[in-house]
């Protein structure tokens, strides 16, 4: 009876390591199941490139976890097991996803890849149904599925215009591997939120390393690909607490680099969405951390020239935090001004459209601190040659906050801009800014007539003034030249 029971104790033994080999002996299993000797021969040729996969990352995910796990064979179908042997299965079938395709070829291994594609089908739509239980080997097994497949080195950017700001204008490309990283997504987005999963658990896997991994993956030039890591990464920060300082400091050094090292980066705009969404979430009275958030890393956001690419998303938190704190909004109008754009056109009328967005929240105490280098720049603007800058610029008068302020503090924003609106009228070429010229002196008119008439008087003054000193100097080079013809050449002691 003993002796029986030692001859069949290595068999036991041999079928429990059929996890970590993960199919030497699946293919005559499949075999002699009915699937056919193709899926035996690429069964074996799978599972001997997963022995690789597993040395390299033992170290991240062990395979004692996998100890008392029995091993089901992975080519069977989720209906075709009982209910005890599906999370078996389940595993099974997230180890044979741990082979990467090569997509360069669309001809090389066409089988293996679609055995993989249809494998990852299953597992979603397993996954979907609810049926999975992620314990620590299927969490395991899962993360340890999604970093074969999903983290990887991109190729280096060749574009010859990505540094002239017209980036936005290209086509976008598209990834040949999508239709199995799309899958891969969709199963960690399920892995994420799924509503039994524990997140003490969970959060050992999905650690530092593998978040900062994720986030490397937004510069993808595939849109599909930053669309799906926006949301997993917003799921994750909302499951998994205890990473969200982690997640903001990993944002904030993107937003480092590429604002004062490359310029270069492809999910800055998805980035700035996500955090959109935390910033409304944010607790009231902000935290030091966060305001330094907006001071370091969302205001030095406008200095880049591809600021275009990515311009709604930063307004849209900028506005997030005058809401939380209206007190910020001195800041935010000092940053816009430091960086406001001399040269490029389309930048200026996108920081005008911000400002007008900013000032509708601004308070009188806040508007104080900021309105005389304010409306400095935008009697600049005013004056703007390019029509569509002094247009937007003319249009800010109609809305009403802004107007209501410029009424209360109009001793100061009368003298600043009134010379601007005289010289448009005298000199600017477009008929539009012209007669959005004349519109607001008449509305300055009504607002104070006293106070206009006082400013034209001050610029007549002042340009009197001018026009003397200008005489003066023409005089004081007139007496130069004449002094200078007076003298003989042979008294010039250098020789000529």
């Amino acid at each position: 009876m003993l002796k029986q029971i030692l001859i069949k104790l290595p068999l036991k033994l041999q079928k429990s390591d059929l996890l970590d080999s993960s199919g030497s002996d699946s293919g005559n299993h499949t075999s002699n199941s009915g699937n056919g000797v193709q899926c035996a021969n690429i069964g074996n040729s799978i599972s001997s490139r997963l022995s690789v996969v597993k040395r390299v990352s033992s170290a991240v995910f062990p395979a004692s976890i996998m100890v008392g796990v029995e091993a089901v064979e992975p080519y069977l179908s989720f209906t075709d097991v009982s209910s005890l042997q599906k999370q078996s299965l389940f595993i099974s079938k997230l180890n044979l996803c741990c082979e990467v395709s090569d997509f360069s070829d669309p001809d090389k291994t066409s089988a293996e890849q679609d055995l993989k594609h249809q494998t990852l089908i299953e597992l979603v739509d397993f996954v979907s149904t609810g049926s999975a239980k992620f314990n620590e080997p299927a969490i395991a097994a899962m993360c340890k599925m999604c970093a074969v497949n999903l983290f990887r080195v991109f190729p280096p950017k060749y574009r010859s215009n990505s540094i002239s700001g017209e980036v936005e204008d290209e086509e976008p490309m598209f990834d040949p591997s999508w239709s199995n990283l799309q899958l891969v997504y969709d199963l960690l987005l399920g892995f994420i939120t799924y509503s039994s999963l524990d997140a003490k658990v969970a959060k050992k896997y999905v650690d530092h390393s593998f978040i900062s991994r994720l986030l490397d993956l937004f510069d993808s030039e595939d849109p599909r690909e930053r669309d799906c890591l926006k949301t997993i990464l917003h799921r994750i920060y909302g499951k998994l607490m205890v990473h969200r300082p982690f997640v903001r400091k990993a944002v904030s050094n993107i937003i480092y680099r590429f604002v004062f090292e490359t310029e270069r980066h492809n999910g800055i705009a998805e980035l700035l969405e996500i955090f959109g969404s935390i910033i409304s979430g944010f607790a009231v009275p902000l935290k030091e951390e966060h305001k330094m958030f907006l001071w370091k890393s969302l205001i030095p956001l406008h200095k880049p020239k591809l600021v275009g690419v990515y311009h709604q998303q930063l307004t849209f938190c900028v506005v997030q935090f005058i809401d939380k704190d209206p007190k910020l909004a001195d800041s935010v109008i000092k940053g816009l001004l430091k960086y406001w754009p001399v040269t490029n056109s389309q930048k200026e009328l996108m920081f005008i459209s911000e400002l007008e967005e900013v000032l509708e929240m601004t308070s009188m105490a806040e508007f104080l601190k900021i309105m005389v280098p304010l409306f400095r720049r935008i009697a600049f603007c005013l004056n703007s040659s390019h029509y569509q800058v002094a247009e937007r610029t003319h249009l800010l008068w109609n809305n009403e906050h802004i107007l209501n302020l410029v009424t209360h503090n109009r001793q100061v924003i009368f003298p600043l801009i009134f010379p601007a609106l005289e010289r448009n009228s005298e000199n600017h070429w477009n008929q539009a800014v012209l007669n959005l010229t004349q519109s607001i002196k008449k509305m300055l008119c009504e607002m104070d007539e006293e106070l206009v008439l006082a400013c034209r008087q001050k610029m007549e003054e002042e340009n009197s003034q001018s026009s003397e000193a200008t005489e003066k100097r023409k005089l004081i080079w007139e007496r130069l030249e004449t002094a200078a013809n007076v003298i003989p050449s042979a008294a010039c002691p250098v020789a000529c």
